[in-house]
């Protein structure tokens, strides 16, 4: 795992969203699942119940495909960071409106938007352990 990029990354943001997921569920007791305003973590993010579950599942999807293989890390994080990268835009347009179901607010946009720039960035990018098994081929 230390020879590829993409499986540190996706390890290392799987254990941290799925954090995320558990810790959110603290802070929005009393919130619905889908309600358009949620409680904040760490102060400053907004969340609701289905902001967490999305947390937890995107984590468990990220750690399991970086103790997995290269291959499935690189997807994973391609596929994630694209998803953010969408989401980091239209959460722009969504919030405060009805559509805001995961509760989104502004930190969130921005942070969705830096997730995506690392997860594409180190996807996208050729990693050590698949080029030298390419060479070695």
């Amino acid at each position: 795992m230390k020879s590829s990029p993409n499986r540190l990354l996706a390890t290392i943001f799987g254990a941290v969203y799925l954090l995320v997921g558990l810790i959110g569920f603290f802070v929005t007791s009393g919130v619905g699942f889908v309600s358009t305003q949620g409680g904040l973590l760490l102060g400053i993010f907004e969340v609701n119940p289905l902001h967490n579950v999305a947390h937890l599942l995107i984590g468990a999807a990220l750690l399991i495909a970086g103790l997995a293989s290269v291959p499935a890390a690189k997807t994973v994080n391609i596929v994630i960071g694209a998803a953010y990268l969408l989401l980091g835009i239209v959460g722009f347009f969504i919030a405060n409106t009805p559509a805001n179901v995961l509760a989104l607010n502004t930190p969130d946009h921005f942070l969705h938007l830096a997730s995506a720039i690392v997860l594409l960035a180190v996807g996208l990018s050729t990693d050590r352990a698949t080029a030298r098994r390419a060479v070695s081929a």
